[in-house]
């Protein structure tokens, strides 16, 4: 068993690789990408140029512009234990902060020469002093390097208003959304005066005269706020390897390599830690899962075991026809049910509608009360169950029907082997034939099912989620999807993988304890 565990959980890892890369690709590839949700919001600007700047340091920030397998391997050593390089910190929130990033090279330095190269001294202070003076340095540092970011795409726009005044042959090299990469253009023109043809007017000379002008503007513009950026840079930098944070994980070998738990990063549609994130909207699903999914065995298996003993009678009719009814209602429709009927006041009234709390939760006690005027108060237990009433319902009532039927069929199947004959003919009560033989050797198939549960824990139901508006892992999934945001879709592909891969694994280890026959020696 132990050879057999090992070699399981080795061929995990590149299974976890194979699905992550998979949807890492499909979201690098959409059209759009990631900063499609961003292009939309920031459509409603009116300055157009801003948005394009948000997108060029949004690209900057996730490492968009480099090759697909690059990002992805860059994913790949963020969620890995295993870290090398220089340790990352680790604030009191638990943010993990990394050192200050390079930055890349003004572009076209053929045309426009660099600022040269310096050198900061800086000394740090110490104490608490070091952690105001870091974080400062550390906003200090991003924001300029976001200027820096959009002063290179203003360069650029600047560069292909440039080369539209030309015409052609010129034009053809500009990508097809219009954008000039300054790499296929180093035979242009660097005079004030570009070259014209005869047929060009006067007119037309002086407006390439403006658009060239507007481009060394950019260049100068761009190398000022890269030497802003670069001096931030260092002295943040300076101030990180100070150490105003502890180091993050287990230190191996100081800023050589490390051990620290997976780091998923920050969503970009919510600039907040994607952990964080899920640790909000994780508990909240746990929550309804680990209501539902027990009332749905604890009414289905008994059905289906009733079922089963008493085959053709009228429980087995009766109960076959209900949950045949149930699982037909789709479940958008009972829940809009559910809100029109039990929780419209204007019929019955008897639940909330939405949420997980009344919104004077934070004045509650914990169980049920009567104040001195006898006026009874749920509490916060009963808030909560009360809120979960119909969630819990449209969860439940479709899986009655499947796990009843797998029961059923399953315990049927085995009232025709021959080890049930032999144990009648042995005179084995009718009781211990039914629970110690056939309902042991018909867990099988339900073991396979209740793996199930565990992903669905982690994914959450995204129509209950969203009729309820209940913040969950659904709902969390579906939204990141809708704004393409990579690192939230990205951490839960993990996770999810990584749990329906362990719960496969412990399906395996209850056959081998209900089965005897099942062995992996």
């Amino acid at each position: 068993m132990a050879t057999y565990l090992i070699r399981r959980l080795l061929l995990m890892i590149p299974t976890v690789l194979g699905i992550t890369l998979m949807v890492f690709l499909i979201v690098a590839l959409a059209p759009g990408g990631i900063g499609a949700g961003l292009a939309v919001q920031g459509g409603q600007m009116s300055d157009t140029s801003k948005v394009a700047q948000m997108q060029a340091y949004l690209e900057d920030r996730y490492g968009l512009n480099d090759p697909v397998v690059v990002q992805y391997g860059r994913w790949i050593a963020r969620v890995c234990p295993v870290r090398f390089g220089m340790t990352s910190l680790e604030s009191p929130s638990g943010e993990r902060i990394p050192v200050p990033r390079e930055l890349p090279e003004p572009p076209m330095q053929w045309a426009f020469a660099a600022p040269a190269a310096f050198e900061v001294t800086f000394t740090p202070q110490s104490g608490d002093a070091l952690v105001e003076e870091f974080r400062a340095l550390q906003r200090d540092a991003e924001g300029r390097r976001r200027t820096y970011v959009g002063s290179v795409r203003a360069f650029k726009d600047a560069l292909a208003d440039h080369v539209r005044s030309l015409g052609e042959p010129w034009t053809s090299r500009l990508d097809p959304k219009g954008g000039a990469d300054p790499q296929k253009f180093r035979d242009l023109p660097l005079d004030s005066s570009p070259t014209t043809s005869p047929a060009q007017t006067d007119a037309a000379t002086q407006g390439m005269t403006a658009t060239w002008a507007k481009v060394n503007a950019a260049a100068e513009q761009m190398h000022l706020a890269w030497s802003l950026a670069e001096e931030a840079r260092q002295r943040a930098t300076i101030a990180f390897k100070a150490r105003p944070f502890p180091a993050a994980g287990i230190e191996v070998i100081r800023d050589v390599v490390s051990i620290d738990s997976p780091d998923f990063g920050v969503a970009f549609s919510r600039n907040r830690p994607v952990w964080d994130l899920i640790k909000t909207a994780l508990p909240v699903t746990m929550l309804i899962n680990l209501i539902a999914f027990p009332i749905i065995y604890l009414v289905a298996v008994p059905t289906g075991v009733l079922a089963s003993v008493r085959r053709g009678g009228a429980a087995d009719v009766a109960s076959g026809f209900f949950f045949l009814l149930l699982y037909s209602v789709p479940v958008v429709l009972a829940g809009v049910f559910a809100i029109g009927f039990l929780a419209n006041n204007q019929y019955l009234g008897w639940f909330p509608v939405s949420g997980l709390h009344d919104s004077a939760e934070a004045t509650m006690t914990f169980l049920p009360y009567t104040d001195e005027s006898g006026a009874w108060h749920r509490g916060w237990l009963l808030d909560t169950l009360w809120h979960l009433a119909l969630p819990v319902l449209c969860l439940v009532y479709g899986g009655f029907a499947v796990l009843s039927k797998q029961t059923r069929a399953s315990m049927l199947d085995n009232f025709s082997a021959d080890y049930v004959r032999t144990a009648r003919a042995k005179g084995v009560s009718r009781k211990d034939i039914v629970i110690s033989h056939v309902l042991r050797n018909s867990l099988l198939p339900l073991i396979t099912m209740f793996v199930g549960i565990f992903p669905a824990m982690l994914g959450g139901s995204v129509v209950v989620e969203r009729i309820f508006t209940i913040p969950g892992m659904g709902s969390l999934v579906i939204e990141a999807i809708n704004l393409r945001d990579r690192e939230l879709i990205l951490a839960n592909t993990f996770m999810i993988s990584s749990v329906s891969l362990l719960a496969l694994l412990m399906a395996d280890i209850l056959y081998a304890l209900c089965d005897p026959r099942v062995a992996y020696e």
